[in-house]
């Protein structure tokens, strides 16, 4: 029989003997130098944040699911007597000293540093998986910047405006004029479905997941079986943004007036 001491010792060796460190070799210093060298928790986050967001896909999703596991763990402590921690001090060695590696004495006197840091991952990981909004923010200002130089060199171009009104009748959907939509109401697609488009307005509290659940519940009966097994996000795209899948809880009427000239499509999650 196995017991729970015998799989949290195959669950640490399993994660200390990667061939590569889950935070890899190339950001495990940052991560160390971030609490080290910065004081506030806030910065802190935020630098752990970026860190997180420059892991592989790979990395980033089993380190996703690492956490999402130890916070169950800590959930229970009123069973199994492990808080954070406890958990933070156990696990941070398997992550921060790896398989062919030598821990020396300064690293082992690091300890502290490194659950400090493990603290912060568990309790704060559902700020970890998307984009930070002040980046976002940082690409639509350099995206809008381009379009407008853009514009800038493409006026007096006869040529170039010849082909871009081509381009424009070509295109299988004409663009709505901007009167045809009211303020603070969007048209949101889904091509897959069998209610391929709807309008829908926005007030201080609708989230993406809000214009998605509305989509479920009027195609639930007319889409295919395949339809419905998939996992669908609701994506802006074009404007300033380019395209940005959004976060479920992302509330719809800020990211409209960020983006009042987006198109708004419902798409099968990748996977």
């Amino acid at each position: 029989m196995l017991r729970n001491n015998d799989a949290a010792g195959l669950l640490k060796m399993f994660i200390r003997e990667l061939p590569s460190p889950l935070f890899t070799v190339e950001y495990l210093p940052a991560f160390i130098t971030l609490v080290e060298k910065i004081s506030k928790i806030k910065l802190q986050l935020q630098a752990l944040h970026l860190l997180i967001m420059l892991l592989p896909e790979a990395n980033r999703d089993t380190a996703k699911a690492f956490l999402q596991f130890l916070k169950k763990v800590v959930a229970n402590e009123g069973k199994n007597k492990m808080n954070l921690w406890n958990v933070s001090m156990i696990v941070a060695p398997n992550l921060f000293i790896y398989k062919g590696k030598r821990a020396n004495q300064q690293e082992m006197q690091a300890a502290a540093t490194t659950a400090h840091i493990v603290r912060l991952l568990i309790r704060y990981q559902d700020i970890l998986w998307t984009v930070p909004s002040f980046l976002i923010s940082q690409v639509r200002k350099t995206n809008e910047a381009a379009m407008n130089n853009s514009k800038r060199q493409l006026m007096f171009d006869k040529g170039v405006r010849k082909l871009l009104r081509r381009k424009t009748m070509e295109r299988e959907r004409p663009e709505r004029p901007e009167s045809d939509i009211p303020e603070g109401v969007i048209r949101v697609y889904a091509p897959l479905h069998s209610k391929v488009s709807m309008a829908i307005q926005l007030n201080s509290q609708t989230k993406a997941k809000d214009i998605l659940a509305r989509f479920h519940c009027e195609n639930s009966r007319g889409s295919s079986q395949n339809t419905r097994g998939q996992i669908q996000s609701l994506h802006e795209i074009g404007g300033n943004i380019g395209q940005h899948c959004l976060d479920p809880d992302a509330y719809m009427l800020d990211v409209y007036r960020a983006n009042p000239q987006a198109e708004w499509v419902i798409k099968p999650k990748a996977s």
